[in-house]
C-alpha cells in the first residue's frame, strides 16, 4: 500500500462531496453511496490496517491513542486533509472543527462505538467541538478536515 494508492482511494469520496455543506445531508449522503459494507469503505478500511502495519500510518503515540496527519490539504482532495487514529475506550483531547470534520468509524471490535456511532459515516457541523471517544471496544477513525483545520481546546 503507498500513500499514492491511498490517496487515490480517498479521491474517491472527497470527489463526490467537495463543496458541499458538513450537515447531515452529507452524513447522509456518505452512509447511502459510501456504506460501511460497500467495496469503498472496506477497501478503504482495509488500506488503513495495511498501512498500519508498515508503519506509515498511526505513527505517533500518545495517552494510549494512536494518530498521524497522512495528507496535508490539498486541492487534489477538495482541500481536505485526511488523518487516522487508532483509539481503544479512550476520549482523546477536546477539540474544536472550525470548518467541520467527516469522520469513516471503522471498529475494529465489532461492538466499538465513536462518539456514540457504531460503522459508518458521522458528520461534524463547522464551529462543532467535542472529546473523540471510543466506547465498547477498539476502533480506527479516519477524520477528514476541510482546510487541515482543527483547535485543540478545553471543554
Amino acid at each position: 500500500m503507498s500513500l499514492a494508492s491511498f490517496e487515490q482511494q480517498i479521491r474517491t469520496i472527497t470527489d463526490r462531496i467537495a463543496g458541499r455543506p458538513l450537515d447531515g445531508a452529507l452524513e447522509q449522503l456518505l452512509n447511502e453511496e459510501f456504506p460501511a459494507d460497500g467495496d469503498v469503505f472496506q477497501q478503504i478500511n482495509q488500506a488503513c490496517h495495511q498501512a498500519i502495519q508498515e508503519g506509515w500510518m498511526c505513527q505517533h503515540e500518545r495517552g494510549g491513542i494512536r494518530f498521524g496527519r497522512v495528507i496535508k490539504p490539498n486541492e487534489a482532495l477538495g482541500g481536505f486533509s485526511v488523518d487516522v487514529v487508532h483509539m481503544q475506550n479512550i476520549a482523546g483531547p477536546h477539540h474544536r472543527h472550525p470548518n467541520g470534520e467527516i469522520d469513516m468509524i471503522m471498529p475494529i471490535t465489532p461492538s466499538a462505538k465513536f462518539d456514540g456511532r457504531g460503522q459508518g459515516w458521522l458528520v461534524y457541523p463547522p464551529d462543532s467541538a467535542h472529546p473523540p471517544t471510543v466506547t465498547d471496544g477498539e476502533a480506527l477513525v479516519l477524520y477528514l478536515l476541510p482546510d487541515g483545520a482543527i483547535e485543540f481546546t478545553r471543554p
